[in-house]
Formats: C-alpha cells, structure tokens, sequence
C-alpha cells in the first residue's frame, strides 16, 4: 500500500491499494475508505478508481451545484416574461387567428428573417 497525494475532504491522505490487493482483500480496501473517507485502487501504477464512503459522496455531492435549480430560475424568468400585457395580448391573438392569418404571419416572419 502507497500514498498519493489525493486527499479527502478533511485533508487526509489517501491510501491507494493495487488492483490485485483490492480484489485480494476488498475487506481492507473498505474499511479504509469507511474510516479516511476514501481509497484509491491503481492499476500498473496509476490510479484507475476511487471507493467513497456515503459520507465523503454526499460531500461531494453538496459541492455540485443543482442544475435544475438553475433551469427552474431560468423558466422562472421566462414565465414572468410572458405575464405583460403586450404577451397576454399576442398570445391571444395567436389562438384566435385563423390558420390563413397564421400562413400569412409565418410569411412576413420568414421574410424578415432573410
């Protein structure tokens, strides 16, 4: 067994075990992972995987930010775009067109567009 110089989240080193070691005694493996936080298994020298404890994954799973948290902002601002007066109108307008004023609409869009 080596240590490289990854680290946990408190700043632990972590210790790395070779392929053959952690399938050899996987026993061992975790229990350092449950105890540090982590354990890295190398393979030819080079470290190919890491084993977390739940309480190290869900750290690093509080560091990543919520991406629906950033889309629900975005449709948050988009749907307050859409309450004005002049959307409400449009959008009215919209349903109550007929498809030939819609072709018509879809014309002079295409147009403008070039």
């Amino acid at each position: 067994m080596s240590t490289l110089s990854l680290r946990n989240s408190r700043g632990q080193a972590v210790e790395s075990f070779s392929a053959t070691d952690a399938k050899n005694a996987f026993g061992a493996v975790l229990e350092k992972a449950l105890t540090k936080g982590m354990a890295t298994i190398t393979k030819r020298g080079k470290a190919r995987a890491v084993l977390l404890s739940v309480e190290e994954y869900q750290a690093l799973l509080e560091r990543v930010p919520d991406p629906l948290k950033t889309l629900s902002s975005e449709f948050d601002a988009l749907v307050a775009r859409m309450q004005t007066p002049k959307a409400k109108a449009a959008g009215k307008a919209l349903f109550k067109a007929s498809p030939a004023e819609l072709g018509k609409a879809m014309v002079v869009r295409a147009r403008k567009r070039g």
